[in-house]
């Protein structure tokens, strides 16, 4: 039996497994559209069980709030940040890993196929107070998880704020290239001229988290 298991392994998801990932894009491709169609908090999760086929109960085995249906548990961002911090070369900064990993991802926003996606995304957030809330607190995670693993490599004290300064730096510039890109995308700015755009702002964003504000809009 341990060897029939092993070779359905090697084989790949069986049936069940392949179903289950069949109706989950059905149920998020039923909620894509909905949303589109009518903005996010006009529409319930039965209409979109009913787009997709389902019923109501196993929209909420596979997304058990609905914000789950615009916005991953897990978001790949996170582990990719993350790993970019750890994986650094001896004498770079936490702020130049992490904020030239942010500027490259942002800067890919700018591809044609992306801006379909960035387009629908920006119009659905937008249009919902719930989603913007949950947005920020996403950005709050990903904060505290940055900020965590930079007080784990320097062995900072408890309430240490370097490493909250960092990260809250880090994360702000995230922030603000995803907005441009929205903002962009939205007023029909797309491909290379929308990736230099973001490549270029985002740079000289980098440089004033490396080599510091002090200089940055003093009063005259």
């Amino acid at each position: 039996a341990r060897g029939r298991r092993g070779r359905r392994a090697l084989r790949g998801p069986g049936l069940r497994e392949r179903r289950r990932q069949q109706t989950r894009a059905a149920i998020v491709d039923a909620a894509a559209e909905l949303f589109a169609e009518r903005g996010f908090d006009a529409v319930s999760v039965v209409e979109i069980a009913q787009r997709a086929g389902v019923v109501e109960k196993t929209v909420f085995n596979h997304f058990p709030v609905k914000e789950g249906l615009v916005f991953e548990a897990d978001p790949p961002m996170r582990a990719a940040l993350l790993e970019a911090v750890r994986s650094r070369p001896a004498g770079e900064s936490v702020t130049a890993a992490a904020g030239t990993f942010v500027v490259r991802a942002m800067s890919g926003l700018g591809a044609p196929e992306a801006a379909a996606g960035v387009a629908e995304m920006a119009r659905v957030i937008r249009g919902s107070r719930t989603l913007q809330v949950r947005e920020r607190e996403i950005l709050g995670e990903l904060t505290t998880a940055l900020a965590g693993l930079i007080a784990e490599e320097t062995r900072s004290e408890p309430g240490e704020l370097a490493p909250w300064l960092a990260a809250h730096a880090v994360l702000g510039l995230y922030a603000a290239l995803l907005e441009l890109a929205r903002d962009r995308v939205l007023a029909g700015v797309t491909g290379p001229e929308l990736s230099a755009e973001l490549r270029a702002r985002g740079e000289r964003g980098l440089a004033l988290l490396q080599f510091g504000l002090a200089g940055y809009a003093k009063r005259r």
